[in-house]
């Protein structure tokens, strides 16, 4: 049995799979099995996954119907057989040391569950600079932690699948958010969770991808707090943060609604309009800390 499953979801992938794919058969932590799981793609997806599986038995490729990257995810869950799981998505990539990296972290620190990668963007604004900050290095990340700050976790992690057996993997409801909401699941059920800061590989920035909808991200990050709102217990501190995360992003979906609504009434959208839209975009995005 290999000691790491990669999952994989992959839907019309086909502009970037191949850099994504060919990261993961590069690694020097060679003792690994790739899951490709097809999305319901409609272009080549699959062709150039099944390409990969025919060169390299480590690759295996899993179809379904179009349900998004969260089921997706639990397919790939189902059909892993490694001690550990890792995510890696279709347009991202890995340095070749990022596998063996995050296992050295898991091999020595038997208290620890889920490693949290960190790589650079690629694309946008911040190309080249990390994605996270570079500190907290192998320090615990606490359940309070994860519920102030939504940006501490990040989508490149490595972990023991201990904690999909336990949990059950993702809410196949949630469209955006879902990994943020597991890893909440999993810190209540008492896994536990570090950082290994050093930026190992490339986390693209496309303005078609999911997390690129400003209004669908805000409303699943509620939902999110929502769901997670009467699992804790009242007046505690992790309660509190919840309570103040849920004010908060209704507050920022109000204000986003009350905006939206002003643009459409202009009758002409001028450059100085455009620079507000562009402003106020900003400020709804801005990622903020609450004090715990």
């Amino acid at each position: 049995m290999p000691t790491v499953s990669v999952i994989m979801p992959a839907y019309n992938a086909r502009h970037y799979l191949h850099g994504a794919v060919e990261s993961v058969l590069r690694q020097t932590f060679r003792d690994l099995e790739l899951l490709v799981i097809d999305d319901g793609s409609s272009d080549e997806t699959v062709t150039i996954a099944e390409d990969f599986a025919g060169r390299d038995p480590r690759v295996r490729v899993l179809r379904q119907e179009n349900a998004g990257p969260g089921p997706a995810r639990n397919t790939g869950f189902r059909h892993a057989r490694g001690h550990y799981f890792a995510f890696l998505d279709s347009d991202d990539e890995w340095d070749d040391t990022f596998l063996a990296e995050q296992v050295a972290v898991l091999e020595l620190r038997p208290d620890v569950d889920v490693v949290i990668g960190n790589a650079r963007h690629r694309g946008g604004k911040r190309d080249g600079l990390p994605c996270r900050p570079i500190r907290g290095e192998g320090l615990p990340i606490t359940l309070a932690e994860i519920l102030a700050d939504e940006t501490c976790l990040f989508i490149m992690a490595v972990f023991r699948r201990e904690v999909v057996d336990t949990v059950g993997g993702f809410d196949r409801d949630l469209l955006t958010n879902e990994e943020y909401e597991m890893w909440i699941r999993a810190a209540l059920a008492g896994f536990t969770f570090t950082r290994h800061t050093t930026p190992l590989g490339w986390y693209a920035s496309r303005a078609d991808s999911l997390s690129s909808s400003d209004a669908r991200m805000l409303t699943g990050i509620l939902r999110v707090f929502v769901k997670t709102q009467p699992l804790l217990p009242a007046g505690s501190p992790e309660r509190v943060i919840v309570d103040r995360q849920i004010a908060r992003f209704e507050a920022e979906i109000a204000r986003m609604e009350r905006r939206q609504r002003f643009l459409m009434r202009a009758p002409v959208i001028g450059p100085a309009l455009l620079r507000l839209r562009r402003r106020l975009r900003r400020s709804v995005l801005e990622p903020r800390v609450l004090d715990i």
